[in-house]
């Protein structure tokens, strides 16, 4: 609601709230869009895993913070025209390349039907990325209550998911690299104490 005041719109605090709201989501989704593409772009695996770890658990932060609002209602029966989405083949072909083989994964879709299905982690990075940005569209048009409904339902309906998904995935690519290793030092503590339960004198 809105009071009128010599001639001018005055907003109420829970609006003026809720464009805050929406402008942080804004900001969030932009960065991650940008991000994104920049990543498409590393000739490093390493270094590629590593950032879109850190950008997917940015923006599932904005997911959480939408998934934990009430419902938002768009003004209008049906979504406003906001143009063709954009051609992102060739940020997914990177993102492919880039990940080479570890771009196909598994994991289980819904926890209470416990059904594994494999996918690319560029297909649905690209995924998230095309309901991030039509949400961003409506925002950028002024579009403010359709672009929080959006969001807030793609997430809870779709990319939240993906990206939950994807980001367990390359948890487990660092996890990986990073524990599969043999350490000396730690196979000779590991041994010793093996000996002490065995009720065996370890070697000196």
């Amino acid at each position: 609601m809105t009071d009128q005041t010599l001639g001018q719109t005055v907003q109420t605090p829970e609006e003026l709230e809720r464009l805050a709201f929406a402008q942080q989501i804004a900001d969030q989704v932009e960065s991650f869009l940008l991000a994104l593409r920049a990543i498409a772009r590393e000739n490093d695996p390493g270094r590629g895993v590593s950032l879109l770890l850190l950008e997917i658990s940015q923006i599932l932060l904005a997911g959480a913070r939408l998934g934990a609002q009430q419902d938002f209602t768009p003004r209008l029966e049906y979504q406003p025209d906001v143009g063709p989405e954009p051609d992102v083949d060739d940020m997914r072909l990177r993102l492919a390349e880039m990940l080479g083989g570890l771009d196909t994964y598994g994991f289980v879709f819904d926890p209470y039907v416990p059904e594994v299905v494999e996918s690319q982690l560029s297909d649905d990075l690209t995924s998230i990325a095309t309901d991030l940005d039509n949400g961003l569209r409506h925002y950028t048009n002024g579009n403010v209550a359709e672009a929080l409904w959006w969001w807030q339902f793609s997430y809870v309906s779709s990319w939240g998911n993906l990206a939950g998904a994807a980001l367990n995935a390359l948890l487990s690519v660092v996890s990986h690299d990073r524990l599969d290793v043999e350490v000396p030092a730690e196979a000779a503590q590991l041994q010793a104490a093996d000996a002490l339960l065995d009720g065996e004198e370890p070697n000196a």
